[in-house]
């Protein structure tokens, strides 16, 4: 008997509808064979449903079986074919209909049971968007699934309940739906990230310049470049944007879930990921891994970085090859990957921070600590970043070693009786921000700009368009006159302008101003090096 079930292929995001043809025959020598480019782990998905039916109680002796997946031109991958196959030889076996308007989609252990896949988001939105109105994944995947409304989901324990499912019918069998809409799953879901070890900003001394610049940053999705000696902090105040930045809203967290679940990083009974995320990749990293590839298209690290924050310490020390990659990212928004005559789309939507000392002994500049590097090595040194990368960063900002005003004013530098060690005898206090103050200016800038850019498909300032700073970014006559004066002394890009009114746009937010003043444009150029 020949039944046909559906189910689906991964190609990047993108999910296609595969049909899963069974036939299963008692004539001619016992078989069991699938054919439509599977790879090695569809391959195996034999061997562990002829034991799992085993150890189920149905028996499958004397059966030729074979298992087409169509379209066959197209490779498939994963271990998720287990239950359509599964599925398509018990209606063979018990001659009954394949449910109507259904997906299938998981694996199945040796046991019988359901195990935790990978991808059950992305099934409940390609139902969604098809008009499928149910899909059968494993009972641990329900939680991650049941984020997107309007589909019908049932949860499979293992082959027995299966099996009791399929004679009964779905029409009288009542979905599991644990959470019915985005707010419950999102207020009972975990974070996935090391929030709660977040560097605070009260706790790096000084740095007050820095800090502003990184709070802008969060605030509007600005990357940023830090140049500094060694052990001035640079790695400390990209760990403290952490603690800064805004939660994911809502649409956000689902296009950030639909990267990790693909890559399997959703544990079971998670739903969606609340947390902007936070990749420090090594600098020895490949241009495959920051990027994503394979046979089979996987994100690299740009796109899990999506919507939070890129960290590359050690900027100058990344090859060449990887850093001018990153062009596309940051401009586009996206990663493309060709395999197969197909073309896979990851989102990369990512705030980068650059960590960079400013020459290859790390001291050139410092007040205390000679530079030993020759001319000609800074030169090379500096040379690693190209002009498109450097264009391509909003704020440049040195970060210098803390003076001992600053360490004094932290207590860093008062004995026990609190008596001042080294520091002059007065010293004017600074302010100093708070995480929690830093933070709500930084919410208010983003709901600002969340309501300014409603039905854009863009979230912040970093991602306007021509369009969107000729209506959102006017400026008066003064600061349109020093913003040219500055371009043509610094020799700015066309990009390099328009960035600087994108940051200017942010700082007026922060300061709680519908317009561009002044202020804001000084403030900006400030964050350039010149060219």
């Amino acid at each position: 008997m020949l039944t046909k079930v559906k189910s689906l292929a991964f190609h990047g995001l993108e999910a296609i509808s595969i049909d899963v043809e069974v036939n299963v025959s008692k004539r001619g020598l016992p078989s069991f064979d699938i054919v439509g480019l599977p790879n090695k782990s569809i391959g195996e998905s034999k061997h562990r449903l002829l034991v799992a039916f085993g150890n189920s109680g149905i028996n499958l002796a004397n059966r030729k079986i074979l298992v087409n997946l169509a379209p066959a031109d197209l490779h498939k991958d994963g271990s998720f074919y287990d239950l359509p196959i599964a599925v398509g030889i018990l209606c063979a076996e018990l001659n009954i209909p394949v449910p109507k308007s259904s997906v299938f989609f998981g694996e199945i252990s040796l046991d019988g049971g359901l195990r935790h896949t990978p991808g059950a988001l992305l099934v409940s939105l390609f139902a969604h968007e098809n008009s499928v109105k149910n899909i059968f994944i494993p009972n641990m995947c329900i939680n991650e699934a049941a984020v997107v409304r309007d589909v019908n989901i049932f949860g499979v324990e293992n082959l027995g309940n299966l099996k009791n499912l399929l004679l009964k019918g779905i029409d009288g069998v009542a979905n599991i739906r644990p959470n019915n809409n985005v707010e419950n799953v999102n207020n009972t879901g975990e974070s996935f990230y090391p929030f709660d070890n977040a560097v605070k900003v009260e706790e790096i001394i000084g740095q007050f310049y820095a800090k502003r610049a990184l709070e802008i940053c969060a605030a509007g999705g600005h990357n940023v470049l830090m140049v500094g000696p060694p052990g001035v902090g640079k790695t400390l105040l990209a760990k403290s944007m952490i603690s800064i930045l805004p939660p994911l809203t809502e649409e956000e967290s689902i296009e950030v879930t639909k990267i990790y679940t693909l890559l399997g990083k959703i544990p079971p009974g998670g739903s969606l990921v609340l947390d902007r995320p936070f990749r420090s990749p090594h600098h020895t990293v490949s241009r495959a891994g920051l990027l994503g590839g394979g046979v089979i298209p996987f994100p690299g690290e740009v796109s899990l970085a999506h919507r939070g924050i890129l960290f590359m310490d050690e900027f100058c020390e990344f090859s060449s090859n990887v850093t001018e990659s990153l062009r596309q990212p940051i401009e586009e928004g996206k990663v493309l990957i060709t395999r197969n005559k197909r073309v896979a789309s990851f989102p990369s939507k990512f705030t980068l921070i650059a960590a960079s000392n400013p020459c290859p002994c790390g001291f050139l500049g410092h007040p205390k600590v000679e530079c030993k590097c020759t001319p000609a090595k800074i030169e090379a040194y500096r040379k690693k970043l190209s002009g498109p990368i450097m264009d391509r960063i909003d704020l440049h900002i040195n970060v210098l070693p803390v003076n001992s005003e600053d360490l004094v004013e932290s207590n860093m530098l008062r004995d026990s009786g609190g008596t001042s060690v080294t520091a002059p005898t007065h010293v004017s206090c600074k302010p100093v921000d708070t995480t929690e103050s830093i933070r709500d200016r930084v919410l208010q800038a983003r709901n600002v700009q969340r309501e300014r850019f409603a039905g854009d498909a863009i979230f912040c300032n970093a991602e306007m368009s021509i369009v969107h700073l000729k209506k959102f970014c006017q400026l008066d006559k003064d600061s349109r006159s020093i913003l040219n004066t500055a371009a043509d002394k610094m020799n700015l890009s066309m990009r390099s302008y328009f960035k600087i009114i994108k940051v200017a746009r942010t700082i007026a937010d922060i300061n709680g101003r519908e317009e561009i003043v002044y202020s804001d444009i000084a403030e900006a150029l400030q964050y350039r090096f010149k060219t």
